[in-house]
């Protein structure tokens, strides 16, 4: 087994660009971007300094709120390159969700763009930074954000207020070389440099702290599960903001040489589109993705043959869609990877070379320098091969914790270093581990533990179902039944009643869904989680099961 790696963010490219000078590192196509790594971190220390220039210092917090945009990147490594904590900004959030984030985060800097989906970021800034409107160029002095003091917008414009982006370079020439060395060399690879906030799929949105050596060494161990070498090339759909995009897409990509090629934002077309443009060998995405890419009407047009590799994670993997993308998709090596943001984030990974049905089945085995344990709920002893308990990491990828709540941090960390997941699992004689469902996700019907994945799984061997997702909603007689959300294949049809007799003597009574819903899409975080918890709140609402819900609560 190798050792750890020992560089910090900005010194693993400096390394690459040393050994790859030519090989391209990041290319965007539709912008006619192709960057070398010689020239993708030449650029990134212009942009270094001129951060040192207005004003950033080492430990300062920056955020960014922007889609996939080649700035992103560079922000990524200039930032850490001077020592400051980029702090990843989810791009569906609203103006109180940024405030929270702004506030709780204590940024200096927001980066952003003009705006994606329905949200203006611009109008919203203006409203959580009221003062930032007036600003003629100075310092912001906000009352409701004390700590920012600049907001750089991506862009050709420049409103009211704000700094342009594309003005940074300049600024660094008044910084010398020997100014901007003596920052990089007080620089420690066990300091904090990201600040990925957890998506909200249960609870309030919390910033987990993470070092350059989380990340770099969890980006190097998810690259090699891959087999990646410096010919790979990535094509990088997910988002950035989220550790999918900027561990196991970016840092997989430079701890080996590897080129990346983002998609600034998902469509299946475009991901087909630029795979076959850029002829990548490999692919990441959430399974909604994979079966949006896989379903897409021009699928059969484009030539995927360049894949070898990638990984699907974020949500359980279906085995019917695995084996889609296996067959049809030329991904022979796909992988899935397990984790969470708090473990930087990915604690198992399936391998290349593991056999098919390992790769359906489980999450995969420990990174290497990881340690994973199952242990008891009620006392916390570890559990022996097969039996179901919480799945725990130790190792270096385990967060230094959540900014500013050691509280909530004490109850993730024990005080043995275990990082305790919440999600409950079964780990085979080999290590290998499936994943049964997270803990409060479990449903208990008139005592019975049902696990929402099992049913799912079931059913998705079902022709004419989709996409699944299976949840526990309130009963007055039970306490709790199962619900299916189901989304119907492009020209199948489906009923209730199929589903309940598709399931007749084939699982047992109690795990039937009660309820059935067919629906065309699920509630969804940006970076792809689908939120089983509103999924449950619109249930309870349509069902009226609201006093059954007090019940419960009782």
């Amino acid at each position: 087994m190798s050792e750890t790696m020992h560089f910090t963010v900005g010194g693993i490219l400096e390394e690459m660009a040393r050994r790859f000078p030519a090989n391209d590192a990041l290319v965007y196509p539709d912008r006619d971007i192709r960057y070398s790594y010689q020239q993708f971190d030449t650029m990134c220390d212009r942009v270094a300094k001129g951060l040192l220039a207005m004003g950033i210092e080492k430990g300062d917090n920056l955020a960014i709120w922007a889609t996939n945009v080649p700035e992103w990147v560079i922000v990524q490594f200039a930032s850490a390159k001077i020592g400051a904590v980029l702090v990843t900004v989810n791009t569906s959030y609203k103006s109180s969700e940024l405030d929270y984030v702004l506030k709780q985060s204590d940024s200096k800097m927001l980066f952003l763009v003009d705006g994606f989906k329905d949200t203006n970021y611009v109008d919203t800034v203006y409203d959580v930074a009221t003062e930032l409107r007036e600003c003629d160029g100075s310092e912001l002095n906000c009352a409701a954000l004390p700590h920012l003091k600049t907001v750089v917008y991506i862009g050709d414009e420049t409103p009211a207020g704000m700094s342009n982006f594309n003005a940074i370079e300049a600024l660094g020439e008044e910084i010398s070389d020997e100014e901007y060395e003596q920052v990089r060399a007080s620089l420690d690879e066990d300091d904090v440099i990201n600040m990925q906030y957890t998506s909200g799929t249960t609870g309030f949105p919390k910033g987990v702290m993470l070092t350059h050596h989380n990340i770099v060494n969890n980006g190097y161990n998810i690259g090699e599960c891959m087999r990646f070498t410096e010919h790979d090339r990535l094509c990088i759909p997910v988002p950035f903001f989220h550790c999918f995009g900027c561990v196991l897409g970016v840092l997989a990509c430079v701890t080996h040489g590897s080129t990346m090629v983002p998609v600034e934002t998902f469509t299946a077309e475009a991901v087909l589109a630029t795979v076959e443009a850029e002829k990548c060998t490999a692919l990441h995405g959430v399974p909604t993705m994979f079966i949006a890419e896989l379903e897409h009407p021009s699928f059969e047009r484009y030539d995927l043959t360049s894949l070898r590799t990638g990984i699907m994670a974020g949500s359980p993997c279906p085995i019917e869609v695995m084996k889609r993308v296996i067959r049809d998709m030329h991904i022979s090596e796909v992988t899935i990877a397990y984790g969470q943001t708090e473990a930087s984030p990915v604690i198992t990974q399936t391998r290349t070379d593991d056999p098919v049905e390992l790769r359906v089945a489980t999450v995969g085995r420990a990174l290497p320098h990881v340690e994973v344990k199952i242990a008891d709920i009620e006392t916390g002893e570890t559990l022996a091969a097969g039996k179901q308990g919480e799945l725990c990491c130790r190792g270096y990828l385990v967060m230094k914790g959540y900014y500013n709540l050691p509280e909530a941090t004490a109850l993730a960390v024990d005080s043995d270093q275990w990082l305790h997941t919440g999600d409950l699992a079964v780990m085979d004689e080999n290590g290998y581990c499936k994943i049964t469902g997270r803990i409060k996700n479990m449903i208990i019907r008139g005592g019975e533990n049902i696990y929402p994945r099992e049913i799912e799984e079931f059913l998705y061997t079902h022709p004419a179902v989709s996409d699944i997702q299976v949840y526990g909603v309130p009963d007055r007689k039970f306490g709790e039944q199962a619900m299916a959300a189901i989304k119907v294949k492009e020209g199948a049809t489906l009923t209730e009643e199929d589903v309940k007799t598709f399931c007749k003597g084939r699982i047992a009574n109690y795990k039937i869904p009660y309820y059935i819903k067919f629906v065309d899409e699920y509630p969804m975080t940006a970076s792809g989680k689908i939120q089983k918890f509103k999924l449950r709140e619109m249930a309870i609402k349509d069902l009226q099961l609201e006093d059954a819900e007090q019940v419960e609560m009782a």
